[in-house]
């Protein structure tokens, strides 16, 4: 499904990506609380390690003692997480907080420059890692100076649980605003794709007749597909009109030579040739019968918009014409058409229809004809009704079918009901022929109703 939905496409590429920049944000920003985190705890550590060189006093005898307790009162808790270490390289001495408790900070042997504050991380006294702020502090006595290492440090796990607690509020957060994109996006990717909709609207009005041409305000960007699509219909519409009107010329150019060939064997069988004549006639026949069907075809009009046709008038005037003809003139003729109904064709591609199925109708009934007509949603059913013999089972598929005649004896051409099948197929209608219950035969025509419109194949 997604490879045939250019939304759905789209969309999900949109998630991947969202996902994906969501993801990057979500690490650089812990990341960056992190450091902004472990910057605010070395602010607090050099703090804890001035106040530590403020209290440190050395002794004349030499002894380093501090003059007071630091304000935190954790170094004074064992293994609270905070600590503080004093050391004296060359004498071994070493000093620490209550919080060490038996252990002490092991400080790395590299060289600091007295006043300056070196940074490390290293293994606290639980064997967790601690952050170290560390400084040399160098105090002159009359006995000598003593050159000091005076170390702060804090567990590690104090900046990790920070970092957890930021993720676990950031990615709630990260998960709604990723939501709040997305539903952004889809919004975003209706309207970049309703010019495509208003192409395919365009393109429905053409298929059914309501428009010749693509029209509308199209974006730029899709403007070179609407010029291409109209100059393709223009060149169908040049194509169509001259294969109409090759085709009406060869038809009206035969027809002139089909009425002489016609009349040449009338004159051949008054002569008493009539194997030759009855030849002769039946090659015209069938080429009269082609020549019909290639007029019909031909006047069918291809992609124009159909005016609605009153179905009552139409088959009013085809029966008044019917029972003016010999055959006609027997029959009892009834109608069951309501006069609001009106079918989306010509009037003369409905005449030719209905005309056809009456004048079948009239050829093989025996004492009447009923026309009944309904609408069914957007479709209108046309019956044409005669008490005929109805026809065997096995003749009613080829029925329909081009030159079929069931009785030889019986004047026609054989293409009636092709041809009203023709023109159903073409307003995108149907034709379904059946024998009555009753008996008799059923011609049923169905044709979409005038309120839709449907063009000519």
């Amino acid at each position: 499904m997604m490879r045939r939905s250019l939304r759905l496409r789209l969309f999900v590429a949109a998630l991947l990506c969202v996902a994906a920049a969501l993801a990057v944000a979500g690490v650089l920003l812990t990341q960056l609380f992190e450091r902004h985190v472990t910057r605010h705890y070395d602010g607090e550590l050099q703090s804890f390690l001035r106040q530590l060189i403020a209290a440190v006093e050395i002794a004349p005898d030499g002894t380093i003692s501090l003059n007071r307790q630091l304000e935190d009162a954790r170094f004074g808790e064992p293994l609270s997480g905070l600590y503080w270490q004093i050391g004296e390289d060359k004498t071994g001495f070493l000093l620490g907080s209550r919080s060490l408790w038996d252990s002490h900070i092991p400080l790395p042997r590299d060289v600091v420059a007295p006043g300056a504050v070196d940074s490390h991380v290293l293994i606290g006294p639980k064997g967790a890692p601690v952050r170290v702020q560390e400084r040399v502090v160098v105090f002159d006595q009359l006995g000598g100076s003593h050159a000091l290492r005076m170390a702060v440090a804090m567990d590690m796990a104090e900046i990790d649980s920070a970092r957890r607690a930021f993720a676990a509020d950031l990615w709630p957060s990260m998960t709604v605003i990723g939501l709040l994109l997305l539903a952004a996006t889809w919004i975003y990717i209706g309207i970049g794709l309703r010019p495509l909709d208003a192409i395919r609207k365009s393109l429905n009005d053409v298929r059914t007749g309501a428009a010749r041409r693509l029209e509308g305000d199209f974006p730029a960007e899709v403007t070179p597909l609407v010029e291409e699509a109209n100059a393709l219909l223009t060149a169908q519409d040049e194509s169509l009109a001259k294969a109409r009107a090759r085709a009406t010329d060869l038809a009206h150019g035969l027809k002139t030579p089909l009425a002489v060939l016609q009349s040449d064997a009338e004159r051949l069988r008054a002569r008493g040739e009539s194997e030759i004549a009855d030849e002769m006639a039946s090659l015209a026949r069938q080429m009269g019968r082609h020549v019909q069907r290639e007029l019909t075809r031909a006047r069918m009009r291809g992609g124009e918009t159909l005016s609605p046709t009153p179905l009552l008038p139409v088959v009013e005037r085809l029966v008044a014409s019917l029972r003016r003809t010999p055959a006609g003139h027997e029959l009892s003729w009834s109608l069951a058409i309501p006069e609001s109904l009106t079918v989306a064709a010509d009037a003369e591609d409905l005449t030719e229809i209905l005309g056809n199925l009456l004048d079948n109708a009239c050829k093989w009934a025996r004492h009447a004809i009923r026309v009944e007509a309904s609408a069914s949603g957007d479709r209108i059913r046309i019956h044409v009704l005669d008490d005929g013999a109805g026809v065997p089972e096995e003749a009613l598929v080829s029925l329909a079918g081009r030159g079929v005649r069931l009785d030889q004896n019986v004047p026609g051409t054989g293409l009636g009901l092709a041809i009203a099948r023709d023109i159903a197929q073409a307003l995108e209608g149907a034709l379904h022929l059946a024998n009555r219950a009753e008996g008799g035969f059923s011609a049923t025509v169905e044709l979409f109703h005038s309120s839709r419109s449907k063009r000519h194949a």
